[in-house]
């Protein structure tokens, strides 16, 4: 069986034991997709080497880091680029779990669609273990995501799934820090690449943790590298997310995603948003979408 996708990522370092517990159950995650699936890590960040030789993954070590040393997201894509051969490319933070419907989606899309972004909106859930990756862990999983999961607000991104030619070209953002992925959707909106929301076809998890592992314990939105990162981007008005996508991939089907309330605020939004607002702060915009966010949980419970 030829393969499909390649999944690549840039883990943290493994010395908090909790970052290790769930990095650890993300790339096991992604080696249970089969036989389409291959996975790289990429950078040198403490104890990736163990944890790649141990589960026999690919690591690419040689990436390149701004005056922080914090990876560019620029050069984890070109390394995962150079480093495989399948069509397909999915960048997916060290934090997710995937299950298999994650490449039966591929296959979806790909059969209606040649040049795509697919992205989503994540299911959050409180993992303190490892995982037992013995026969029948999507059903155990799936059945602990129905009872104690939370469906996370459509700000912020953790996948990326895209063909090999697209994205060839990223500015120096750093990786883990915020604004690089809304950059993501931003660009795909400029370039013409459909947009995608695969939120109903498949299961991203992403694994509870705090920021203890970020300069300071702070949030990465709270970080001068982020504030860098919006630079980068071109201001507020690149900050793109999951109300911008062009289709929803529901039933095996492409669709034009339902014209909710929210959709409609964030078409306004963009409308709306004068001059002065766009060259606003991170901090600003950080608490704009926070508000929104409690506003959208409220209405979702």
């Amino acid at each position: 069986m030829s393969k499909l996708i390649t999944v690549f990522s840039a883990p943290k370092p493994f010395t908090n034991p909790h970052i290790n517990i769930i990095q650890r159950n993300a790339i096991q995650s992604w080696l249970h997709l089969g036989d389409e699936v291959d996975v790289l890590l990429i950078g040198d960040e403490a104890g990736l080497a163990e944890v790649a030789q141990e589960y026999g993954v690919v690591q690419l070590k040689q990436v390149e880091r701004n005056e922080q040393g914090t990876p560019l997201v620029n050069s984890i894509f070109k390394l995962a680029r150079e480093a495989s051969r399948t069509p397909l490319l999915a960048y997916v933070n060290a934090d997710i779990l995937l299950l298999s419907n994650f490449v039966q989606t591929a296959h979806r899309i790909l059969a209606q669609c040649d040049r795509f972004l697919a992205i989503s909106q994540r299911w959050d859930l409180e993992v303190k273990t490892l995982l037992d990756f013995s026969q029948g862990w999507e059903r155990r999983l799936t059945e602990t995501l129905k009872q104690r999961g939370r469906i996370h607000p459509p700000a912020g991104s953790d996948i990326f799934l895209f063909p090999r030619s697209e994205f060839t070209r990223i500015p120096d953002f750093a990786i883990g820090r915020a604004g690089w992925d809304n950059w993501m959707i931003y660009h795909a909106c400029q370039q013409g690449i459909p947009v995608i929301d695969a939120t109903p076809s498949w299961t991203v998890i992403h694994q509870d943790h705090d920021y203890s592992h970020l300069p300071g314990g702070k949030p990465h939105y709270d970080l001068e590298e982020s504030e860098r990162n919006l630079n980068l981007a071109g201001g507020m008005r690149s900050m793109y997310y999951i109300l911008d996508s062009h289709w929803q991939l529901k039933d095996g089907r492409l669709r034009r995603p339902p014209l909710t309330l929210l959709r409609l605020l964030r078409k306004l939004e963009l409308w709306l948003m004068p001059p002065e607002e766009q060259r606003r702060g991170w901090r600003w915009w950080i608490a704009r979408r926070f508000r929104r966010a409690r506003r959208f949980r409220m209405r979702e419970s």
